[in-house]
């Protein structure tokens, strides 16, 4: 219905030519657009009524083990149930710093969730065989649970925005997690239109830099400069990939054109990690909740970690 309400505004009512630069940017910018913020909001909705049982005291146990490696696996693990794309993983993640869990842990999740899961793990099974998906899989993973203890060792919690300290889930009556379903719907409510707020029109901008290099790159853009003779293919294929935006499941058709022409597969994957989980549109919806430092060590991180990956599957297949 979306991609038929888009295609009725720029082709009808706008009258542009299919297939024209033009017309595929609006196009992407317009399906994208309504499609995230609906996301968006029904995510963060779900996930405050969710939150509404879970009084911070009792996420921060059960996610803040006295061994903080723990706490990174199991939030490396709970990204792969919560198939998020990387902007709506972002309310998870602000709700894991009110709730007092570590930060480096709830990068682990941030990493995770739009990395890894399910769907892109049957995909790639359905395409590649079980072997690659679970090499994905692992690496995925691993690159989680490292890039989060290593943000956590580096003890950056003063860089994370003063609001998100100030907003408390004890406000709305949620402490105790003892709710009627009409408080939680309201508390869900007012939740969502607050984060809402803050951060819709950095969605809007995040995606129409994305819809602009989709539209106007050219189609065999990324294999000319990244192809298999080229040494720096892979950091070439992630930096090509961060201003994209798409969840794992979308970016996988995209991986197995590229591997058909004859990219390879540690530079194809390198790719797709880049688009979900180091997105433009993810750190400038990121900049409503952490400082620019900590934005550009945690993108620092995650490159140098996705272009590791990129050069170890190049060399091992």
């Amino acid at each position: 219905m979306l991609q038929s309400f888009a295609d009725l505004v720029v082709y009808n009512w706008l009258g542009l030519k299919p297939k024209t630069h033009l017309a595929d940017s609006l196009n992407f910018f317009i399906y994208d657009t309504i499609k995230v913020m609906l996301l968006l909001a029904t995510i963060i909705f779900v996930v405050s009524i969710i939150r509404s049982f879970f009084p911070p005291e009792k996420t921060k146990k059960i996610l803040s083990h006295k061994r903080t490696f723990l706490g990174n696996i199991m939030a490396a693990l709970l990204g792969i149930v919560t198939p998020f794309c990387s902007c709506s993983a972002v309310p998870l993640f602000i709700g894991f710093i009110e709730a007092g869990v570590p930060l480096g842990v709830t990068f682990s999740f941030l990493i995770s969730s739009p990395m890894v899961n399910e769907v892109a793990l049957i995909m790639l099974w359905g395409l590649f065989g079980w072997k690659i998906a679970m090499i994905y899989i692992a690496t995925g993973l691993t690159v989680a649970i490292i890039a989060g203890i290593v943000i956590g060792k580096l003890k950056l919690e003063h860089l994370v925005q003063p609001y998100v300290y100030e907003i408390k889930i004890g406000d709305t009556g949620a402490a105790d997690g003892k709710m009627s379903w009409q408080e939680r719907a309201t508390y869900a409510l007012n939740y969502t239109k607050q984060i809402l707020k803050k951060v819709w029109i950095y969605v809007v901008i995040g995606i129409a830099v994305g819809a602009g290099i989709h539209g106007y790159a050219p189609e065999n853009f990324l294999l000319q400069y990244a192809g298999k003779d080229n040494p720096f293919a892979v950091p070439l294929a992630v930096l090509i990939g961060v201003p994209l935006y798409s969840n794992a499941a979308g970016t996988i058709p995209i991986v197995q054109a590229l591997m058909s022409k004859g990219m390879g597969i540690g530079t194809a994957l390198a790719f797709m990690m880049a688009v979900t989980a180091l997105s433009l549109p993810e750190m400038i919806i990121l900049k409503q909740v952490l400082k620019v430092k900590l934005i550009a060590i945690f993108a620092g991180i995650m490159a140098v970690a996705i272009i590791m990956v990129g050069y170890l599957f190049n060399a091992i297949i």
